[in-house]
């Protein structure tokens, strides 16, 4: 049994997505590792940051995971979204139906600072507020 982690998500969710992750690989011999822990693997590298030899001793071997992170992050042959794309997608959208939420997003907001500052900011530069002696006239002259 190896320990939860908050990156986890719950055998509920991982039943939505369970079949997208088998039919992207070609099954040549039985698994030896569940696909379930191999996902929550990914999750976690994707959450902490951290390298994949990294993952926890929990968790299968890092160059498994590696592969399996290779193969279901690989873009289709014509550019498509990746399998793992698909599947954190259908991860969100899950999560906001259980919570009594539209699956889709209804309106997003967007900071009027920002927009403000865009027509700007080629102009402006990122320093040029800043005085430097260089600009200020000589005395005298």
């Amino acid at each position: 049994m190896r320990t939860i982690y908050p990156s986890d998500i719950t055998r509920e969710q991982f039943s939505v997505i369970e079949f997208q992750l088998k039919s992207a690989r070609k099954l040549t011999h039985p698994r030896t590792y569940d696909l379930y822990d191999i996902f929550c693997a990914i999750l976690y590298v994707l959450k902490e940051g951290c390298s994949w030899r990294g993952l926890p001793h929990d968790f299968p071997k890092w160059s498994l995971v590696y592969h399996y992170y290779q193969i279901w992050s690989a873009r289709g042959e014509n550019g498509e979204a990746s399998v793992l794309e698909h599947v954190l997608e259908e991860l969100v959208l899950f999560a906001r139906v259980i919570h009594g939420r539209e699956a889709k997003t209804s309106m997003i907001i967007i900071d009027s600072k920002s927009i403000k500052n865009t027509d700007t900011a080629e102009e402006k530069g990122y320093d040029r507020g800043k005085k430097n002696i260089r600009d200020k006239a000589p005395p005298g002259g």
